[in-house]
């Protein structure tokens, strides 16, 4: 079995179809990654100037790390967005928030498109937030977006998550946002295992 035939979770959404993730495999997606990573609507993925070796550094530092992956996210078997996984504790936010057991951090983003799919985004945001749910270690989803990045708030905001703080880091100021398996049940009436 190939990484690209290694579906690890499938979501179907009622209006939208069916949505999937697989691991990134980082020598045979990064060309698709890197469109997607510098293109200008992705400005808030901070890849803007990446080269193809540049990203194929970046995906290969993530699988080669305990503490972060990358996923494909497919829609209708085609390639349209891409989540990452990481523990707190090492990645991103190591150090500057009292780490809970459970604690998952994620970063999402879509492919860009000319042609917007109404009820996208949040579609692909559920069903990150499932695949994130469906596994019984994890009790809250951390995500640290741009203070800037309102569509992303009200996004988050829509599947349960709840601003706890604004952080400084390095390359922005970040609004700590924190979403726990009930929360996000609530919100958007998905049961996740």
């Amino acid at each position: 079995m190939t990484t690209a035939d290694a579906t690890v979770f499938t979501r179907t959404d009622e209006a939208l179809g069916t949505f999937s993730l697989r691991p990134v495999d980082p020598l045979a997606d990064t060309g698709l990654l890197h469109r997607w990573v510098t293109h200008p609507k992705s400005a808030f993925y901070l890849l803007q100037d990446a080269t193809l070796p540049d990203v194929e550094r970046e995906f290969m530092s993530i699988a080669a790390s305990p503490h972060h992956d990358a996923f494909l996210g497919l829609h209708r078997g085609e390639p349209a967005f891409l989540m990452e996984r990481y523990d707190p504790r090492y990645v991103e936010l190591a150090g500057l928030y009292p780490h809970q057991p459970g604690d998952v951090g994620m970063h999402f983003l879509c492919a860009p498109t000319g042609q917007p799919v109404r009820g996208f985004t949040r579609a692909v945001i559920t069903t990150v937030m499932a695949m994130l749910f469906s596994d019984a270690d994890t009790r809250r989803v951390v995500v640290e977006p741009d203070v800037r990045n309102t569509a992303v708030h009200a996004l988050n905001e829509a599947v349960g998550f709840r601003v706890d703080s604004t952080l400084t880091k390095p390359e922005k100021e970040a609004l700590l946002s924190f979403c726990t398996r009930e929360q996000f049940r609530t919100a958007t009436g998905e049961s996740p295992a």
